[in-house]
């Protein structure tokens, strides 16, 4: 079972709140970084999610129609059939969905899981993200009550964004200010709106200072301890110790510290793409660079097929992502914790 049935995706997510870890959740834009995303979380023995993007599910509908949807049902339907070589168990989960790609992505997906579900079968997708951070709270919260709705009847968990993480990613950026912080009102309007898990498991991006992509020290301050106020302020009006599954967004780059700090205070997925992306691209640099009368065809020569061929110097990008979502793994201690 290397995809995640369900009723497994919720043990997963159940199994690291009780145990203060997260799941690295790896961005992957081709059947190559996937490889590499399965192949670290094996090493680690980790159980793990994979994403995509809106522009990670355009990119792999090709570039000739750009397609989202098809882009990121195939790779899925790839991952169904890889992941069994691999002893551990993963998520598949779509990433960032602004307002105005709902209907040419999540909507869509969440169609073909219902016909999955409807004859019987398991979702093609585990998890969905509705990011509405560019809408009034009020908005953005409509919008997760009707996709809640349908996400649940598919068996499906919906991640929301109910305030901005800085930075920019997939063309959805917001400025990094004091509004990347969420606060217990946020919190608990998100509870009235969404429930507490009676209409749906959701998991909640709340912002503590988040900002996707890397930064020099100083540049932004991460206050993950902000996630335990959210909690006791909505615990203390409803009554249920430790509200929310938080996800941790704008990952790369964060110190030691700060993601313990979230894994203490809830966080159960923490997404990763700015590092895995230089540890997939950097040694192909290496290898460019050391072969560079290999890989081009200079003064007249012929070059030599053994670098230039993908397959040489894929190998090695594969190895440094994998590597780093071994690290990941550790990081969120969520290395040797793999469902038997």
């Amino acid at each position: 079972m290397p995809i995640a049935t369900p009723e497994v995706y919720n043990e997963m997510l159940d199994r690291a709140k009780a145990g203060k870890f997260a799941y690295p959740a790896i961005n992957v834009t081709s059947t190559q970084t996937l490889h590499a995303a399965l192949r670290g979380f094996a090493e680690a023995e980790s159980d793990g999610i994979v994403q995509i993007s809106t522009g990670g599910a355009e990119f792999l509908g090709g570039q000739y129609a750009k397609e989202m949807v098809t882009g990121s049902v195939a790779l899925a339907e790839f991952a169904h059939i890889v992941a069994q070589k691999y002893p551990v168990t993963v998520a598949l989960h779509t990433d960032h969905c602004p307002k105005d790609k709902l209907d040419g992505y999540v909507r869509p997906l969440l169609a073909v899981s219902e016909e999955r579900v409807k004859a019987g079968g398991n979702p093609l997708f585990q998890s969905h993200m509705w990011d509405g951070s560019a809408e009034t709270l009020a908005d953005n919260l409509a919008i997760a009550q009707e996709l809640l709705a349908r996400a649940a009847a598919a068996k499906i968990i919906l991640e929301v964004e109910i305030t901005p993480t800085g930075g920019e990613e997939d063309g959805v950026s917001h400025e990094i200010n004091d509004s990347l912080y969420t606060t217990v009102d946020d919190a608990i309007r998100t509870v009235e709106a969404l429930g507490l898990g009676e209409k749906g498991r959701y998991l909640l991006a709340a912002s503590f200072g988040n900002v996707h992509g890397v930064y020099k020290p100083g540049n932004v301050v991460l206050r993950p301890e902000l996630l335990k106020e959210l909690s006791d302020g909505v615990a203390a009006k409803y009554g249920k110790a430790s509200p929310f599954d938080f996800v941790f967004h704008g990952g790369s780059g964060s110190t030691e510290q700060e993601i313990a700090t979230a894994l203490e205070n809830g966080v159960v997925k923490m997404n990763l793409d700015t590092d895995t992306q230089y540890a997939f691209t950097r040694p192909v640099a290496d290898h460019m660079f050391r072969n560079y009368d290999g890989v081009l065809k200079v003064d007249g020569e012929v070059g030599s097929k053994k670098t230039y061929d993908p397959r040489t110097w894929g190998k090695l990008a594969e190895a440094s992502m994998a590597a780093r979502v071994t690290e990941a793994c550790a990081n969120l201690r969520s290395t040797g914790t793999k469902i038997k």
